[in-house]
């Protein structure tokens, strides 16, 4: 498997399979106002985060009203995504890179939500929101707006997408593994949900059976950015996290999950990796559907 350098990063220790779907706060530096070049933060709550100063220019995307759809309780639709990005002014030669609040679990689901529908032009800035204001970089309340363009998606991919019917179906099979990135207290049941978070709503504490836990902190740096290509692999191999198994991912909501998925999918180039956005507040409140704690 070939490696490549993470772009706008100095030295060449990261080696990920995708040079091209990272890059750094300094690119980012450089390149604010690079016509063609669309910065959008995405955030869980906006209050704290976007409202309160973000990248010049940047443009928010609020995770739970412009990523889901709140009538039929999924993620947004194709039509929901061209609007979105017509209105942002983001055309199909724009090139999206993505920042979050809290080491980039929603712009990680960002990312995945626009790979569903086949965008292109799209990258993560490494270390996101956390890693702009510690080194501190140039932030403003300032809401950009840009002229209106027109976006065409593709139909949804279905190879990087898992739903329920499709985790029981891969449980307890050799040729696939499920990964619980979530924090070992949830993974046992001892909490329904991060302390920083609102519980969900699942019924029931644990995970689903045979998931190995591998929290998606464990991917990343103090300061948010992404592992090195070798302490990745290291840490997924060693628990038979392999790139000839099916890998599918959970969380709680899909966000974190999301993360691990751009880490196997993108960093290490595993072929096949699904993410459960349904996760454990849909598996935690399943009827009949098993658990283990």
């Amino acid at each position: 498997m070939k490696y490549y350098a993470v772009i706008g990063t100095e030295g060449n220790n990261m080696e990920y399979a995708n040079s091209d779907v990272l890059v750094s706060t300094e690119w980012v530096r450089e390149n604010l106002n690079r016509e063609g070049v669309r910065i959008v933060e995405v955030d869980y709550d906006p209050a704290p985060n976007y409202n309160q100063g973000h990248i010049p220019g940047a443009v928010l995307f609020d995770w739970r009203k412009d990523l889901n759809n709140q009538i039929t309780r999924d993620i947004l639709g194709r039509k929901q995504l061209e609007e979105l990005f017509a209105g942002a002014g983001i055309s199909n030669g724009t090139t999206i890179v993505l920042y979050g609040d809290y080491n980039n679990w929603f712009a990680a689901y960002a990312f995945w939500d626009f790979k569903y529908y086949g965008v292109e032009h799209v990258k993560l800035m490494n270390g996101g929101r956390k890693k702009w204001l510690a080194e501190d970089s140039p932030v403003t309340k300032d809401v950009p707006s840009y002229p209106r363009t027109s976006y065409s998606a593709r139909e949804p991919d279905p190879k990087i997408r898992a739903f329920a019917g499709d985790v029981k179906k891969a449980t307890g099979q050799q040729n696939w593994a499920l990964v619980d990135v979530r924090s070992p207290a949830e993974y046992t049941g001892q909490i329904l949900a991060p302390p920083e978070y609102p519980n969900e709503g699942a019924q029931r504490g644990g995970h689903i059976p045979g998931a190995a836990n591998i929290p998606w902190s464990q991917a990343v740096n103090e300061d948010g950015t992404f592992k090195s290509a070798d302490e990745l692999k290291k840490l997924y191999e060693s628990r038979g996290i392999t790139p000839d198994r099916n890998i599918i991912t959970y969380c709680r909501i899909g966000e974190r999950s999301s993360h691990t998925w751009f880490v196997l999918r993108f960093l290490l180039g595993y072929g096949n990796v699904w993410n459960y956005d349904g996760s454990w507040s849909e598996w935690g409140n399943s009827v009949g559907i098993p658990i283990e704690k």
